[in-house]
């Protein structure tokens, strides 16, 4: 005789607070997990940049270079770089271990709103207030993109890499997909300006969030709507 399965449990959103850090940065304007999840980068408007270990809540260095407010950061899949971005128009690419400024990558006409590695940390991707985003060759001494994206009419807010694909939104009220194997752009219509998007964990949908206080749930390939 059998026993039968246990029901599977739905999973559970985080509800008890674990530990508060105080970054002494002022404002926080991006926090952001390492790619194993024991480092956490807390973005200051005190122009710094902080690496802390998540088990203990310690602060394991600081990063300084930008000019102004940090505004968004991301560490690489082998923990060795970081790339952050900044109101100061550029992108810096950092040593994690030493602390120094690798590169500092300049080319957008204003602040610079998110960043972020691809999957082989070969290309940091950046996106501004300029409506552009710029992919830089972090092993290339070149200093000019090797790509630029200005298909959007307004700010970019918020962009994600998942292997080939990148998913940007805008303040124009879109949300575009690139496939950059394809060569192709797919665009769907938000009517409000995107503050922030993701691919869904299967990467068959995105996500995505606007200042009419909705979050929307679309599928990637055809852009129906699942839910909001």
């Amino acid at each position: 005789m059998a026993f039968p399965q246990p029901k599977p449990q739905p999973p559970q959103l985080p509800q008890h607070l674990l530990r508060t850090i105080d970054c002494q940065q002022g404002a926080v304007r991006a926090v952001r997990f390492n790619v194993d999840g024991n480092y956490l980068l807390s973005c200051g408007s005190d122009k710094s940049l902080k690496l802390w270990s998540v088990g203990r809540g310690t602060l394991l260095k600081t990063y300084s270079g930008h000019g102004y407010e940090v505004l968004d950061a991301d560490g690489s899949y082998d923990n060795s770089q970081l790339c952050s971005c900044s109101s100061d128009k550029t992108v810096i690419l950092w040593d994690v271990a030493t602390g120094q400024v690798t590169r500092k990558l300049r080319g957008h006409a204003g602040k610079v709103n998110c960043v972020q590695f691809n999957e082989e940390g070969s290309v940091i991707l950046s996106g501004s207030i300029d409506g552009t985003v710029r992919c830089w060759d972090t092993k290339s001494r070149r200093n000019e993109p090797i790509q630029v994206l200005d298909e959007a009419r307004d700010s970019i807010s918020s962009l994600k890499v998942a292997q080939h694909e990148l998913l940007t939104g805008s303040v124009d009220g879109r949300v575009r997909r690139y496939d950059l194997r394809m060569g192709q752009l797919h665009v769907d219509f938000i009517s409000s300006p995107i503050t922030c998007v993701c691919f869904s964990q299967d990467g068959q949908c995105t996500l995505s969030s606007s200042l009419d206080s909705t979050v929307r749930l679309l599928d990637k390939s055809t852009g129906e709507m699942l839910g909001e």
